[in-house]
C-alpha cells in the first residue's frame, strides 16, 4: 500500500510542534547519550534499533539491510535531522561480511531512505559516523582531516567505504561526516578496552589480561562527543568532514596508572599475545581544530575525570 505523504505531514504538525530527530542505533552506546542532549536541546527523539533493543514509544525496529522498512520509518517519522550512528563499531569484531553489510550497504539504505520522495520535506542534517581508524598508520603526529586514509583492518575499511557512499548521496541530503577517535564513558560494552579495565576495578579484581601496553589512543568523553553531535546537527555544515577528539593521546600503560589511582590499588598486569592485534594502530591522536572552528569549544572533561565517572558511578537498574 502506498504512504500518504500528505496524512503524515498533517500528523506530524499535529504533534509537539518540536523538531524532529532520528537516531539509528539509539540503543546503542553513543545513540543513548545523543537522545539525551537532543532532548535537552528541545527535540522530539525517535529512533531504530536491532532485535530485542527495540522498544519503548518512538522506537523502531529494523534490520538496515531492510529497505523498504526504512523508507516506511523515514516517512513516518519525517525527521528534520537525522544521525546514523547504526554500526558494527567493534574493530575486532569476527565476522568481516557483516561488518561490510552493517556497515557499508546498511549506511546506503538508511541514505536513500532520507532521500526518499515520500518524505515531505529535506532534512536540515544528516550526520554520518565514520571512524578515525579510516587513518591507519600515519607517520604524522596530531592528525588533521586531510590526513590521507590508511585503513589497516575490515573496520577500518568498511569506515572509509561508508565515507564513499554518503559522498554518492551529497548532491542530495546535507551530509555531514563525522571521524571520531576513541571515547568511553558509563555504559560502554566491555569488550571495549577502558570499560574492560574499569570493571576489573569495580569487582576488585587484582589481575588483568591485556594486549600491547604502548599503544596510545586519544580519548573523549562520550558526552563530549554527543555535545559535539548535537552541535554538528543544529549547525549543519553540510558537505564537510570532522575528527572527533580531544588533541591528546594517553598510552594504555598511561590509563592504567590513572585507574590505579583512582582504585587506590595497581593490578597485576599481564599481556596476553592472543590480545595482541595483527595490523595494530599503533598511535591515533586527532586535531579537533576545525571541529572547534565550526562548533566552538567543547567543555573539557578529562580522561582523569571520565574513567573516576566510570569507576565510582552507581549501578540504575
Amino acid at each position: 500500500m502506498p504512504i500518504c505523504v500528505a496524512t503524515l505531514t498533517a500528523h506530524r504538525s499535529d504533534m509537539s510542534g518540536k523538531q524532529r530527530a532520528l537516531i539509528t542505533g539509539i540503543r546503542g552506546f553513543t545513540g543513548r547519550y545523543l537522545a539525551q542532549e537532543l532532548e535537552a536541546a528541545g527535540y522530539q527523539v525517535f529512533g531504530t534499533a536491532h532485535g530485542a533493543e527495540a522498544q519503548g514509544d518512538g522506537i523502531y525496529g529494523v534490520d538496515l539491510s531492510d529497505r523498504h522498512r526504512l523508507q516506511e520509518i523515514m516517512a513516518e517519522v519525517q525527521p528534520d535531522v537525522i544521525a546514523h550512528l547504526a554500526a558494527i563499531s567493534f574493530v575486532a569484531h569476527g565476522d568481516a561480511e557483516a561488518i561490510y553489510r552493517v556497515n557499508v550497504v546498511g549506511t546506503r539504505n538508511v541514505l536513500e531512505a532520507a532521500a526518499s520522495p515520500s518524505i515531505s520535506h529535506r532534512p536540515s542534517a544528516v550526520l554520518v559516523a565514520s571512524s578515525a581508524n579510516i587513518y591507519g598508520n600515519t607517520s604524522t603526529e596530531v592528525i588533521a582531516e586531510t590526513e590521507p586514509a590508511m585503513p589497516a583492518n575490515d573496520y577500518a575499511v568498511s569506515k572509509l567505504a561508508m565515507e564513499h557512499v554518503a559522498r554518492l548521496w551529497m548532491d542530495k541530503l546535507p551530509i555531514i561526516v563525522t571521524r571520531p577517535f576513541n571515547y568511553t564513558g558509563v555504559g560502554q560494552a566491555e569488550n571495549f578496552l577502558l570499560p574492560k579495565i574499569v570493571s576489573h576495578y569495580r569487582r576488585g579484581l587484582r589481575q588483568i589480561e591485556l594486549g600491547n601496553l604502548d599503544v596510545a589512543r586519544d580519548f573523549s568523553d562520550v558526552r563530549t562527543v554527543a555535545r559535539a553531535y548535537l552541535r554538528l546537527l543544529q549547525q549543519a555544515p553540510a558537505g564537510r568532514t570532522f575528527n572527533i577528539c580531544s588533541g591528546t593521546a594517553y598510552s594504555l600503560r598511561e590509563v592504567l596508572e590513572m585507574a590505579a589511582q583512582i582504585a587506590g590499588y595497581p593490578m597485576d598486569v599481564s599481556v596476553n599475545p592472543a590480545f595482541v592485534r595483527a595490523n595494530e594502530v599503533h598511535r591515533l591522536m586527532g586535531n579537533p581544530s576545525l571541529l572547534h572552528a565550526t562548533i566552538g569549544e567543547l567543555p573539557t572533561i578529562s580522561l582523569l575525570d571520565t574513567l573516576t565517572w566510570m569507576l565510582r558511578h552507581e549501578e540504575t537498574v
